[in-house]
């Protein structure tokens, strides 16, 4: 059977880390088809990661395999892992990037073996590609490793609800439109505030005029904060933890 084997990793497109990954993953697995989910993520940036891992991790058929390679922590004494979670695996850095899946009921983790002669700086490469391409060949995880007993898991942060009714939340990501991503969810409509600022929620970015503020709800469930046409996170100086309001109508 083909196996679908995704990558999301930090190591844009210049240096050739890509293709040394995908051609360990074909020389072992030479019918495996790999799809790009991003090689952009910021140096770095697991956070990042792990909520791109989660809008995309369950969008891919039962037995594919996701390969996230985000790794500040690359050949130090952090795990890596791989992840058998609702009928599909993923490999990676035991540094939070895998925790969608491991907060899925029932999910099976095991710590890797490295093998002899691994590079310390790459194990995309001489770790977890190999550790893929096994999965794609049909290894059991059990294979792979040894039962990994507390990985790490990180969580978005929790609103948090104020004593007027309010609720008080924080933006998690900015997109590449500049959209601001907060960690609210809002069925009935509202208002999100940020600073001094007021923002409606409407349906569409079309609800409002080029140029205009505006609040709505994401593909990914979440509020978003966007300027019609335009940049928020620039023209309101909007980053990662800035505290919102939603007031709900």
């Amino acid at each position: 059977m083909r196996r679908i084997v995704t990558l999301t990793t930090d190591f844009g497109t210049t240096d050739g880390y890509v293709g040394e990954v995908k051609g360990v993953l074909l020389s072992h697995a030479p019918d495996a088809d790999i799809v790009d989910i991003t090689h952009d993520i910021p140096p770095q940036d697991v956070e990042r990661a792990r909520l791109t891992v989660a809008r995309i991790w369950r969008r891919f058929p039962e037995g594919s395999i996701h390969v996230v390679v985000v790794d500040p922590g690359v050949g130090s004494a952090r795990a890596a892992l791989a992840v058998a979670s609702d009928g599909r695996f993923l490999v990676g850095p035991d540094n939070g990037v895998l925790s969608p899946a491991l907060l899925f009921p029932n999910a099976r983790v095991v710590t890797l073996n490295v093998p002899t002669g691994a590079s310390a700086t790459f194990h995309g490469r001489d770790v977890f590609a190999p550790a893929a391409a096994a999965l794609a060949r049909g290894a059991t995880i059990d294979a792979l490793g040894t039962e990994a007993r507390s990985p790490i898991v990180r969580r978005t942060p929790e609103p948090t609800r104020r004593a007027d009714g309010a609720i008080d939340g924080e933006i998690i990501v900015v997109d590449r439109f500049g959209n601001a991503v907060t960690n609210l969810i809002s069925l009935r409509g509202g208002m999100i505030e940020v600073g001094s600022l007021a923002i409606p929620i409407r349906r569409t970015y079309a609800d409002v005029k080029p140029g205009e503020p505006i609040a709505v709800v994401g593909s990914s469930g979440f509020i978003e904060i966007a300027i019609r046409d335009g940049d928020a996170a620039r023209a309101l100086k909007l980053a990662r933890g800035t505290h919102v309001i939603l007031r709900n109508a």
